[in-house]
């Protein structure tokens, strides 16, 4: 942790403690959507995800004086969401089989299409056959329209539960690798791994959306 974000975490955390309502108002501000978002993974329905960070923050008030500072307070709110939304999900029957858990990977495919390499007797074999379509080069405007974020999140919404929470955490919110793995309670590989599919997952996705724009 930097020195910078102990020494912010340290100032918050005994305006907390002293029930500074803006304090409270400030961390519920700065994570309650993402924390909705990383705990709707977990189980069935919004309105259950909705429970499980109202349940969390009562969690987060009550436990103030037992937190040791050996993560950041981010992380400990986190930690605290993701193990009552795992409670959650186990009660609510939506919960990750046993031999998964130690998987490096939710599923067993590859991240990009074999048929995009060449194979066998060619003589650049492991080379691309289908290189990756060059969508990047299209105006910034039309790559960041919002017709294309629609579909980046329903590409990551079609995601594995696994590899959308570590896409989310570390892509769309910013968390840094280490982060995540506390949080998720997961190993560095594991978490490169799930990120890795994801985003070759994400990326075939909108390749597919402008195949037609640009020249493979």
């Amino acid at each position: 942790m930097g020195i910078a974000r102990r020494s912010s975490d340290d100032e918050l955390l005994v305006r907390l403690r002293t029930g500074d309502e803006a304090a409270f108002r400030q961390i519920v501000t700065q994570n309650h959507r993402a924390m909705t978002r990383l705990a709707r993974s977990f189980v069935q329905s919004q309105s259950i995800a909705d429970e499980v960070v109202q349940e969390t923050w009562l969690a987060v008030i009550r436990g103030l004086d037992r937190f040791e500072g050996r993560s950041s307070l981010k992380t400990w709110i986190f930690r605290i969401l993701v193990n009552r939304a795992k409670t959650r999900g186990i009660r609510e029957q939506r919960t990750t089989p046993f031999s998964a858990l130690t998987a490096s990977e939710d599923d067993p495919s590859p991240a990009v299409d074999p048929e995009r390499f060449l194979t066998g007797g060619a003589a650049f074999a492991g080379y691309w056959s289908i290189p990756p379509s060059r969508f990047f080069e299209l105006p910034e405007d039309r790559v960041l329209a919002d017709e294309t974020l629609a579909l980046i999140e329903r590409a990551i919404v079609e995601l594995p539960d696994r590899q959308q929470r570590v896409i989310r955490m570390r892509d769309l919110e910013g968390w840094d690798p280490a982060e995540v793995c506390d949080v998720l309670e997961i190993s560095a590989e594991n978490q490169r791994v799930l990120l890795h599919r994801a985003r070759a997952k994400v990326r075939s996705a909108v390749e597919a959306h402008f195949s037609e724009l640009v020249q493979t």
